[in-house]
Formats: structure tokens, sequence, C-alpha cells
């Protein structure tokens, strides 16, 4: 679904651009709705992750969570419309090639090399560490609640 569409050789008549404009505003109310929920629950599944873990490795709650989300963004297939536009219409991509994980791979390379050199984030990463440790400790052992 993340391929580009086959050429349509026939020109989309009113009623499928009007059924394909409908589609559109239902499709984005739901990627809406499944991303507002999204927010939420990735940081709460995130903290579950960080905090329920063994032999100081994370759970894998947060990545069981994502591979939801990315069937969810298969099943709503937001811009499906595409296989009725018409064949002559360029479906180039208008953005640059480097996309939003390139941006954070700069970033997190940044970051890395600020840590590394022992600047701010190198105290940061500590004091996290024991923070999370600590939260970890007041638990008690893996399964023990109370």
């Amino acid at each position: 679904m993340d391929d580009l569409p086959e050429k349509n050789d026939d020109p989309p008549d009113r009623w499928t651009l009007i059924r394909d404009i409908a589609v559109l505003q239902v499709k984005l109310v739901v990627d809406g709705l499944r991303d507002l929920i999204l927010v939420p629950a990735s940081l709460i599944v995130g903290i579950v992750s960080l905090l329920s873990g063994a032999d100081g490795r994370p759970g894998e709650q947060f990545y069981r969570l994502l591979g939801m989300g990315k069937q969810s963004e298969r099943w709503i297939n937001l811009f499906g419309a595409l296989k009725n536009a018409p064949a002559d219409l360029e479906h180039t991509e208008q953005l640059p090639d480097a996309g939003m994980d390139d941006l954070v791979k700069r970033f997190e390379t940044f970051v890395i090399d600020e840590h590394r050199r022992g600047g701010i984030t190198a105290q940061a990463k500590v004091r996290l560490d024991k923070a999370i440790d600590a939260i970890g400790r007041k638990r008690g052992p893996k399964g023990d609640e109370g």
C-alpha cells in the first residue's frame, strides 16, 4: 500500500471524485483519532516498558504498540484514492529525500557527540538513569507490586 498506484487510463468522473473526497475526510478523522489515542498511549506504554523489563533491558510493550500503529496505518490507507488519479498525473515526491527519521538521526548524532564530549547531555543521562533505577528499586523485583 506504500507503493504508487497503477496508472488509471480514464480520468475519474465527478462521482468518483466526490466519493474520494468524502472517503478522505472520513479517513482523516479516523487517522486523527488514532493519533490522538497514540500520543498518551505511547507515553504510558513507553514508561511501562522502561519499568517492566528485566536485567536492565526494557520491556517490549512499546514496540508492540508501534507494530499495532503501523498495521492501523496500512489499514486506514489514507491516500488510497490515488488509484483513481488520471494516468498523466505525475506522482513525484515534492518533499526532500530526507524524511523525519533522517532528521531525528541527525539530532541524535549531535546529542551522542555532545554526550561523548562530556557535555550537559552526559550529566542529564546519568541523572535520568539514576531516577529510572530508583523508581525500579521502589517497585521491587519484577512481579512484586507491593
